[in-house]
């Protein structure tokens, strides 16, 4: 499943107040990934034992590693988008700074696409996640059944 590409033109006409509230967004959703993520490994744990064996120890490893990679990336991310947010002073302070100021938008324009993929491929390693947990569950009941 693809996604569009993103739009992000409108980045120039946001109020400062909007830039504000995606930032917060942004910051809240990665939060709710964290602790999303540790769910995740949660699960991951109570399936051991089918994730490795030899069936599907290859393709469950790939899902593991791109969880793993997903989850190296959200720290740093954080940091950078709560610095962009602490730098949103140079749109309210009442100085008129032309440069900095399309600078910020320009920045948050970057970030717009930078998270967004993020959320994007994050949401397809969810998916993935679950549907091999769902495989591996029908499989689990299939022998009970048979036995």
């Amino acid at each position: 499943m693809k996604s569009k590409e993103l739009n992000v033109k409108y980045v120039e006409w946001q109020t400062p107040e909007e830039l504000h509230e995606t930032s917060l967004d942004w910051v809240s959703e990665l939060k709710f990934i964290k602790d999303e993520q540790h769910f995740l490994d949660e699960l991951i744990k109570n399936y051991t034992m089918q994730l490795i064996s030899e069936k599907t120890f290859e393709e469950s490893k790939e899902i593991v590693n791109e969880l793993s990679q997903k989850r190296k990336v959200i720290e740093p991310l954080l940091k950078k988008i709560i610095n962009h947010h602490n730098k949103l002073t140079v749109l309210v302070d009442d100085v008129d700074q032309p440069k900095e100021e399309k600078q910020y938008k320009e920045d948050h324009r970057l970030l717009l696409k930078e998270i967004s993929k993020y959320f994007n491929t994050y949401k397809e390693v969810k998916r993935k996640v679950f549907e091999f947990i769902k495989t591996i569950i029908k499989q689990g009941k299939q022998k009970r059944l048979l036995n």
